[in-house]
C-alpha cells in the first residue's frame, strides 16, 4: 500500500503553481551554433543502373511560423486543412541530377524558387519521377523527366495528401492514378466556435479492450465529421499531358495499389463507425479489386472496427491483413490470417497462413504457407520456384526465414534461418534485389541462388559483407567483406551482380560520406558524388569505442568524443556528458553486443550532445543501457537495478582511462531515455545533474503497457509504481532540466507527464527547470525551437556541472 499512498499524496504535491519565467527563444554559443546553422548535403536516390543520381536538397529545419500554421489532430493523423497534407511532412526545396560522369550536378529545370516537395516516385520504367509541391492553397502533383533534366506541374493544387500515398503510377508510366479533394467537400467545423449540440459519450458493455494511450484522437462529432471531410478524396486518372479523367468517385480512400501487369487495382476505403479509443488505422476498411478503367471487380475483404484485440505485443486480428500483390506474377494478391484467433496466448504449431488469389478472382484462395510465428514479411524473386518470407516472435526475439515454391502450394518450406533478431552478430544480410520486367523490385535468384548484403558486426567490428547463399543446400559463401579498418564502408545495392558492381557509401570519422561504385571482381572504387564536409569544427575531435564491464560481467561500450587537442598523456579532467537509451533484451549475450563503430562520420544533429566536446566536455554517446531479462524473468523486475549498474559501470570505465571527474558528470536522454535519466537522479548519485527530453514520468497513466513491457498496471503494480519517477519525486536530490514539445504525439509521452513531474520536484524542493516548446512534437522540428534547446542545455550543464561546486558522495539512494 506504500506505493499507493505516496502516489495519492504526490496527485495534492501535483496542484502546485509554480513560477513563470517570461523568456524569448535564445542562441547557444558560437561553438554549438557554427555547426548547427550549416547547409548539409542533399540526399540521394539512385536509378536501378546507378546512371542517374537525384540530388534532393533540403533545409535541415523547420521554422516556428511553418509549424504554427494551421493544424487539427484527428485519429492518429496531423492534417494542415488548408493545404491538405501532413503538418508535420518534410520538405525539400530543390532537386539536381547527376551522371558518374559529370563534374557537378546539373540544376533540374522548371522549379521554382520556393518548392515544398515530397512523396516523390520512380515511374516504372524509370525515366521519370513523379513528386508533390506542396504551395500555399493546396498540394500539386508535378513530374521531372530525367532525361530531360525538366519538371512540370501536371495538376493545379486540388491533390489530397491527408491520408496515405496520394497517387500511384499507372505501369506503362504514361499516367497517374491521384487523390482529388471531391469538389463537393463540406466545409470544415470550427472546433473552437462549435456549439455543442450534447454531451460526448463513449462506451463499454463488458469487453476488454487494453489499448495503448493513443494521442490524436478522435473526441467528440465535429471531430468525427471534420475526419471524414478531410478524409474523402474523388480517384482520377492523370495523364502526363495534364488532362483529368473520373477513375473512382469520392469516398475516404486508405490505398491503393495496381497489380503487377496493370490490369487491376486494389483500394481500400475507411468505413464508419468511427473509434475515440483507436486510430483510423483501426477503424473499419473494405478492400474492393477495380481494372484499370475504374470498374469493380469486386469485393475482397471487410474489416469491422479493430477497439479489441487480444492481450500481448504479438496479438493481431482475425481475417484477411496486409492484403497485396505479388510483384512477380501479372496479377495474383496474397495475403495473411491468424491461425491462432490472434491471441499469443492460444497454443498452437503454426500461428499464420499465407494465402494467394490469382485473376479473375473467382476462385477459392490457395494456402501456400503457414509459419511457426507472426509473419511479416514476403519477398518476391524472380524465379516463380523461390520466395522468402519471415516471421517473428516478440517475446522470444526469434525471427525464422524461410524458403517455399509458391508455385507448388502443397511443397513443404524450408527453414533457412532461425536466430534471435537482435542478435546483431549473426543477422545473414538481406537479399540483393533486381528490378523485373514489371519494373518492380525482386530478389535475385540465378541458378538456385541468392546473394545477401550485411552490416557485417562482429565482436572485433564492423566489416560488410556480401555472401552467396545455396538455397538448396543452405550453404553460404562470402565473396567479399569490407577490410577497412579506419573508414566503413556501407553496401547499398547491386548495380550490376554479374559484373560484381555495387553501389557503396564510404565515410571516416573525419570523411564525410560520399558515393562510389565498387567492383568486387576487379578490386576498384570509384568515387561519383563529392560532398563536403559541413562540420569542420569536429575534424579533429578524438573518437573512441571504449569496452568496458558490469559489475555482473556483461560486457557494455560506448563512443567516447573527446575535445580538439586533448591530451591524453596530461589527462585534464574533463567534465563529462552521457547520453544513452535504454534496451530490453531477453539473453546476455545479445545484450552485449555493439553494433557503435568509431568510424562512422561524427555527424552532430539537433538531439545530439556532440557539440559539447566544442566547450570542454567529455561525450560518452550511445552509451550501452541493456535491461536483460532470463530464467523467465522479465527485463523491468530488475529494470532500476540494471540501469544504476550501467552508469556506475560507463563512468567507472571513462575514470580509470583518468579523463573526467567523476565528480562532475551529466547524464541525459530523449523520450525512454528521458525516464531513465529521472530514474538514475532518483535511486542514485553518481552524476551531477540530468537532462530528459520529451519523457513519461509517471507510468500509471500508461496503464496498459508501455515500451516492452507487456503486463498492465493490475498484473503488476509494483513494476509501475517502482520504475515511475513520478512516485520517487522525494528521492530526488540531483538538478533535473525537463524540455518537452507541447504537441507531443508519441504514445504514452503527454507533455502533462513532464508537467505534473515538474510539479511535484518543486512541491518536494528539488532543483529543476521545465521548458515547454510550443507546437513541438516528439521531435522537435523548427530551428528557433532546436537552438533554444541547446542553450537551455548548454546553460544547464555550465552551471550544475562543468562549473558545480557542492560534491555529492557516491552512492545509491
Amino acid at each position: 500500500m506504500k506505493y499507493i499512498k505516496l502516489f495519492l499524496a504526490l496527485l495534492v504535491v501535483s496542484s502546485t503553481v509554480y513560477a513563470q519565467e517570461n523568456l524569448g527563444y535564445q542562441k547557444p554559443s558560437n561553438e554549438i551554433l557554427d555547426l548547427v546553422d550549416v547547409q548539409l548535403a542533399p540526399f540521394v536516390r539512385a536509378d536501378k543502373n546507378a546512371d542517374n543520381l537525384i540530388f534532393f536538397y533540403r533545409n535541415p529545419y523547420k521554422s516556428i511560423a511553418e509549424l504554427s500554421e494551421k493544424e487539427m489532430r484527428l485519429a492518429g493523423l496531423r492534417i494542415n486543412p488548408k493545404t491538405n497534407i501532413s503538418s508535420r511532412a518534410n520538405y525539400f526545396n530543390n532537386i539536381k541530377i547527376k551522371t558518374p560522369k559529370d563534374k557537378d550536378a546539373k540544376q533540374v529545370l522548371g522549379l521554382s524558387s520556393n518548392m515544398r516537395i515530397t512523396n516523390a516516385r520512380w515511374s516504372p520504367d524509370q525515366k521519370k519521377i513523379a513528386f508533390t509541391n506542396t504551395v500555399e492553397t493546396g498540394v500539386e502533383l508535378w513530374v521531372l523527366d530525367v532525361a530531360k533534366n525538366e519538371a512540370k506541374k501536371i495538376t493545379d493544387a486540388k491533390v489530397n495528401s491527408n491520408m496515405g500515398a496520394p497517387f500511384k503510377w499507372f505501369m506503362d508510366s504514361s499516367s497517374i492514378l491521384v487523390k482529388f479533394i471531391p469538389n463537393n467537400r463540406k466545409s470544415l467545423v470550427n472546433k473552437e466556435e462549435a456549439i455543442p449540440t450534447g454531451p460526448t459519450i463513449t462506451i463499454s458493455e463488458g469487453t476488454k479492450a487494453q489499448n495503448r494511450t493513443y494521442q490524436d484522437l478522435l473526441k467528440n462529432p465535429n471531430d468525427e465529421y471534420n475526419f471524414e471531410q478531410l478524409s474523402l478524396s474523388e480517384i482520377k486518372k492523370v495523364p502526363l499531358d495534364g488532362t483529368i479523367e473520373n477513375w473512382a468517385s469520392s469516398a475516404m480512400y486508405s490505398s491503393f495499389s495496381f497489380s503487377p501487369n496493370g490490369a487491376y487495382v486494389i483500394v481500400t476505403e475507411i468505413k464508419k463507425p468511427f473509434s475515440y479509443l483507436v486510430p483510423y488505422r483501426r477503424f473499419p476498411q473494405e478492400t474492393k479489386i477495380y481494372d484499370n478503367s475504374g470498374k469493380v471487380i469486386k469485393t475482397i475483404n471487410q474489416v469491422p472496427l479493430t477497439e479489441v484485440l487480444p492481450k500481448g505485443f504479438m496479438s493481431t486480428r482475425t481475417g484477411k491483413r496486409n492484403i497485396s500483390w505479388r510483384v512477380d506474377k501479372p496479377a495474383v494478391l496474397y495475403w495473411f490470417e491468424a491461425l491462432d484467433k490472434g491471441d499469443p496466448e492460444v497454443k498452437v504449431d503454426f500461428r499464420d497462413e499465407v494465402f494467394q488469389l490469382k485473376a479473375p478472382f473467382n476462385e477459392a484462395p490457395q494456402s501456400i504457407l503457414k509459419t511457426k510465428n507472426r509473419v511479416w514479411q514476403i519477398n518476391w524473386t524472380n524465379n516463380s520456384e523461390y520466395a522468402i518470407a519471415y516471421d517473428y516472435w516478440w517475446n522470444t526475439r526469434n525471427t525464422k526465414t524461410y524458403v517455399f515454391n509458391p508455385s507448388k502450394p502443397k511443397s513443404e518450406s524450408k527453414i533457412i534461418s532461425d536466430r534471435n533478431y537482435q542478435d546483431r552478430y549473426s543477422d545473414p544480410g538481406d537479399p540483393i534485389r533486381t528490378i523485373n520486367d514489371y519494373g518492380l523490385s525482386v530478389i535475385d535468384i540465378k541458378n538456385d541462388q541468392m546473394h545477401l548484403i550485411g552490416d557485417g558486426f562482429t565482436k572485433d567490428g564492423q566489416f560488410p559483407f556480401i555472401d552467396n547463399l545455396e538455397l538448396k543446400t543452405n550453404k553460404t559463401t562470402r565473396v567479399y567483406q569490407s577490410e577497412y579498418t579506419d573508414k566503413v564502408e556501407n553496401i547499398y545495392s547491386a548495380i550490376d551482380l554479374e559484373k560484381g558492381k555495387f553501389l557503396v557509401r564510404i565515410e571516416s570519422p573525419n570523411e564525410y560520406p560520399n558515393y562510389y561504385v565498387r567492383n568486387i571482381k576487379k578490386n576498384t572504387v570509384d568515387q561519383i558524388t563529392s560532398f563536403e564536409n559541413p562540420f569542420k569544427g569536429l575534424q579533429n575531435v578524438s573518437k573512441e569505442l571504449i569496452k568496458y564491464k558490469r559489475n555482473d560481467g556483461l560486457e557494455l561500450s560506448g563512443t567516447l568524443y573527446l575535445p580538439p587537442g586533448y591530451d591524453k598523456e596530461k589527462k585534464e579532467k574533463l567534465p563529462m556528458i552521457l547520453w544513452a537509451y535504454p534496451v530490453e533484451y531477453k539473453d546476455k549475450n545479445s545484450a552485449s553486443q555493439s553494433t557503435s563503430n568509431p568510424n562512422e562520420f561524427t555527424y552532430p544533429f539537433w538531439g545530439s550532445m556532440i557539440y559539447w566536446i566544442t566547450k570542454g566536455y567529455a561525450v560518452l554517446d550511445d552509451a550501452s543501457f541493456p535491461i536483460v531479462g532470463e530464467d523467465n524473468k522479465e527485463p523491468n523486475d530488475s529494470f532500476r537495478d540494471q540501469l544504476v549498474a550501467n552508469g556506475k559501470a560507463a563512468i567507472d570505465a571513462i575514470d580509470q582511462l583518468g579523463y573526467i571527474d567523476r565528480e562532475r558528470v551529466a547524464v541525459g536522454g530523449h523520450s525512454y531515455g528521458a525516464f531513465m535519466t529521472a530514474n538514475l537522479l532518483s535511486h542514485s548519485n553518481l552524476f551531477a545533474a540530468g537532462i530528459a527530453r520529451s519523457g513519461a514520468y509517471n507510468r500509471t497513466l500508461t496503464p496498459f503497457g508501455f515500451q516492452s513491457e507487456e503486463r498492465n498496471y493490475w498484473e503488476a503494480p509494483e513494476i509501475y509504481y517502482n520504475m515511475s519517477p513520478f512516485m520517487h519525486a522525494d528521492k530526488m536530490k540531483t538538478p533535473l532540466l525537463l524540455i518537452h514539445g507541447e504537441a507531443d504525439n508519441n504514445s504514452g509521452t503527454y507533455p502533462m507527464q513532464s508537467e505534473r513531474y515538474f510539479n511535484a520536484l518543486k512541491g518536494l524542493g528539488a532543483t529543476t527547470r521545465l521548458v515547454i516548446l510550443p507546437k513541438e512534437s516528439h521531435g522537435y522540428r523548427a530551428k528557433e525551437s532546436i537552438l533554444h534547446v541547446l542553450w537551455e542545455q548548454d546553460q544547464w550543464l555550465e552551471k550544475h556541472v562543468k562549473n558545480k561546486k557542492n560534491k555529492q558522495p557516491e552512492g545509491t539512494h
